[in-house]
């Protein structure tokens, strides 16, 4: 199941072909963190009713964006009414990091048509490629490849949702006393710290951390546009400068 094609070897068309045993495997890694992203969802879900969104609207949102951080950075910007560029700016940055994961998962699917890869796209998370990443470092078409990942990716999808949408449901009827946002922090963290490979992305982490700090007072929330934007930037020049490093001692 595991073998790579060598290279100028025919392809077979049965590469693809949904293999039980591998979707079963991505099922079984990321099984442990679907009780976070279950319980990271019902607090985004609570979120969306409690600042003042519709039932329908919270559900649209949740099934349309798909994208916990960027909707939780949104929200205090639609209650404050802010402008709506602000709005699309700040989810836009906060999820520029799928472009990266676009980048890496791309040229192990670049095979497949375009709407599987659009479905693939929409339905990817921070954790589920990573975790696939992982099983398969290198690019090779290997046999059971995307049933691993959807293995991985659909039962992210549905724990999501379905958090989400008890989270909206019964949002109105659980009480703030509860405390679930520090819950649905400590989830988020759970699953953000093994994200932290190296020294490039920590450093980005803690300079993200110390800006939303310092700018916590701007306007429309910017501070975490700013953060976010400021860390990124961190964590590639430290990157570039720890690899030019590493070359230049070759």
């Amino acid at each position: 199941m595991n073998g790579a094609v060598p290279p100028g070897r025919h392809l077979p068309d049965t590469v693809d072909v949904h293999d039980p045993e591998a979707w079963r495997e991505g099922f079984k890694t990321g099984l442990p963190s679907l009780f976070g992203i279950g319980a990271w969802g019902l607090v985004v879900g609570i979120a969306m009713v409690k600042t003042g969104l519709t039932v329908w609207q919270a559900v649209g949102m949740t099934l349309l964006v798909f994208a916990g951080s960027a909707q939780l950075a949104s929200l205090p910007l639609i209650a404050a009414a802010a402008p709506v560029w602000v709005i699309f700016a700040t989810a836009l940055v906060v999820n520029l990091r799928f472009v990266i994961f676009s980048a890496l998962l791309g040229p192990h699917f670049a095979h497949l048509p375009w709407k599987q890869r659009f479905l693939l796209g929409y339905i990817s998370g921070d954790l589920t490629v990573a975790l696939f990443l992982q099983r398969y470092p290198t690019v090779e078409r290997v046999a059971g490849k995307l049933s691993y990942l959807k293995g991985l990716m659909y039962p992210n999808w549905f724990a999501w949702q379905a958090g989400s949408l008890v989270g909206i449901f019964l949002g109105s009827a659980i009480p703030t006393e509860w405390g679930l946002g520090f819950a649905g922090t400590l989830a988020i963290l759970c699953i953000m710290v093994p994200l932290i490979v190296n020294n490039a992305a920590l450093c980005g982490v803690v300079v993200a951390l110390v800006i939303s700090v310092l700018a916590y007072g701007l306007p429309y929330k910017l501070g975490l546009l700013l953060a976010v934007v400021v860390g990124m930037v961190t964590s590639m020049f430290v990157e570039e400068t720890l690899a030019k490093r590493k070359a230049g001692n070759v």
